[in-house]
This record gives C-alpha cells, structure tokens and sequence, in this order.
C-alpha cells in the first residue's frame, strides 16, 4: 500500500466505520450486528480479486448474507470464494444463502466443523428442540426454529476446500496468507492476511467488547495472539466489533493475557474484569462496558475458572495427561 494511503486508513481509525465502508479500495467491511439480548452476525470482510469476491464470513441471519449479495451486486463481481474463519453458526450460517446464488462459489474453511456438527452443534440443537417444546412466546418459539434451521443445513455449511496448515493460499486469483491456529477459539481457527491493502481479517480471535470464550481453549488463545502480533497489518478487522490499528489490537492482546493470567489466581472475578476494562481503555467505550462486564462475568466463572478436565477438552489434551489428541 502506498504510504499516504496507509495514513489515510489509520486515519479512518478515528471513528468506528459505518456498515458497506471500504477501508480500501479493494476491500469492504460489512459490520455484523453484536448486541445484548440478540443473536450476532460476525463482521464479514470482502476483497476484490481476479476471478470475483474473497468473502471472509457470512454471518448468520439471512438479512446479513443479503448484503454480501447486494454488495456483489453493486460491484458487478461474483461471490467466487468464501472463507470461514470458524464454525459458530454467526460466521457460517449465510453459506447456504452465498451458495443459492453463486452455485460455483468454493468454502474454504478448516474440517473443525466436521466435529461440531456432531458435537457442539448437535448438543444445542437438542437444547433447542426443548426449549421451542416449552415455550409459549411465538416469537421466541420462531427464533429459535430458525436457529435449528441453520444447523441442519449440515454440510451447505462446511468447506470445500479443507485448510490444514497455514501459508499463501490463492484465493480467486488473488494471493493471501491464510493462518491456521489449533486449539484456539474453536479446534481450529483461520485468519486472513492481505498484504497488498495491509488488512487482517482475524475472526473471533479478535472480538469487542470482550472475547467469546464459550468454546475455547484460553492458552492456545495466547498463543494466536502472539502469532497475530507478528503480522505486518496495517488495520486489523475483528470477527465482532469495529477494526483496529496495530497499536490497539497490543492492548487488547495484552488485555487478554492480563485476563487469563487474573483468573488463574484467586483474585474475585470483578477485579479480572476492571483489568480488562482497563487494558482496553477506548476499545470498549462506556455505552459497552454493562455487556463486556456481563459477557466477563460469565466468562470467567464458566471457562476460565472451569474444572481441569473441562479446560483440557477444549484444548484437545486427554484429562489429566497434558497429551493433544
């Protein structure tokens, strides 16, 4: 990227970007949707290339995969790839609505799905079920059909192409780095790296106001960070909330380590959490600190703090052994 256009996006950071922006001229950044009491979209990120449009994640109401398609639309480019960075439902569940319209599209993603389809997936589809049995509120009752819906498109959400390790992957023409981190927020996790604009889409190894632990291993967490930190980006884009510069996605990989290290002490849960806040400064404004504070709480209590055997599930080890399977 030529410098004055580098800071020309760092100056952009000012201000959260509004939904469709293009951070650059062969980039766009559709903000997903993260607030309290509703189901998330994640952000999607869609690069121009030779051959069509890199789509990084395609959130999970239909209304989000809408504007992909109209964004494609407006831009008079096919949707040629998708990239899934990780299986949770609010990155994946506009697959089959990006495949309807572009049948020749190819998903690429890691085979960590193939487990949650049977696994996690399968367990809420069933808490689901019970809870649409109970419900008297049709509304509710009609969310949470949706929800099943979205999991039993089964494999119309899963890759085409599985990624098993990281390196320069070309992606409708276009070449990009593609990482691969096992054992992080789920057993394996993407992130894209576009050198030309300097963009890292990082998926909810980077999420605000608060990170998503529901199926991660803290540990293996870090140690993506660590590997995000050694990328050359410019803007980082996250999976939830709005993009970052270098010298704020540090804070928050600091506030993370300050997070986990916090929780493994005997400190109270609300004194990890101020630290979080604090660490983040600016990055979780007022108007957000109620739901980060929410979201830690339960975090903290639920992961973090939860049993050894728990914890070493999720970080793929055998109880007790300290062996990755």
């Amino acid at each position: 990227m030529h410098p004055v256009a580098a800071l020309a996006l760092l100056a952009a950071l000012a201000a959260p970007l509004p939904p469709d922006a293009p951070p650059s001229p062969e980039v766009r950044v559709l903000v997903g949707n993260f607030i309290p009491g509703a189901q998330p979209d994640g952000n999607t990120v869609v690069f121009r290339a030779p051959a069509g449009l890199v789509v990084v994640d395609t959130g999970r109401h239909v209304a989000h995969a809408q504007r992909v398609l109209d964004l494609a639309r407006r831009l008079g480019d096919p949707v040629a790839v998708v990239v899934n960075t990780h299986w949770h439902l609010d990155h994946v569940s506009g697959n089959p609505v990006i495949r309807r319209a572009f049948p020749s599209v190819e998903v690429v993603g890691s085979r960590a799905i193939d487990d949650a389809l049977v696994g996690f997936l399968a367990t809420y589809r069933s808490q689901l079920v019970d809870v649409i049995g109970k419900t008297g509120d049709p509304a509710e009752r009609g969310r949470y059909q949706d929800e099943v819906a979205r999991i039993d498109a089964g494999r119309a959400l899963a890759p085409d192409r599985a990624i098993d390790a990281g390196g320069q992957v070309a992606l409708a023409g276009r070449s990009m780095e593609v990482g691969l981190e096992r054992h992080a927020v789920t057993a394996a996790d993407l992130w894209v790296f576009d050198r030309p604009s300097g963009i890292l889409a990082a998926g909810d190894l980077v999420t605000l106001p608060a990170p998503l632990l529901d199926t991660a291993c803290p540990r293996g967490w870090k140690g993506a960070l660590a590997h995000l930190s050694g990328v050359h980006f410019l803007l980082l884009v996250p999976g939830h909330g709005r993009p970052m510069s270098r010298r704020e996605f540090e804070s928050y990989r600091a506030g993370f380590d300050h997070l986990v290290a916090c929780a493994e002490t005997d400190q109270p849960g609300r004194a990890c959490i101020d630290g979080w806040l604090r660490d983040l400064g600016p990055l979780v404004p007022d108007s957000d600190q109620t739901f980060a504070r929410d979201l830690l709480a339960h975090y903290v209590q639920e992961v973090l703090r939860a049993p050894p055997e728990r914890v070493a599930r999720l970080c793929g080890e055998e109880p007790g052994t300290g062996t990755v399977r």
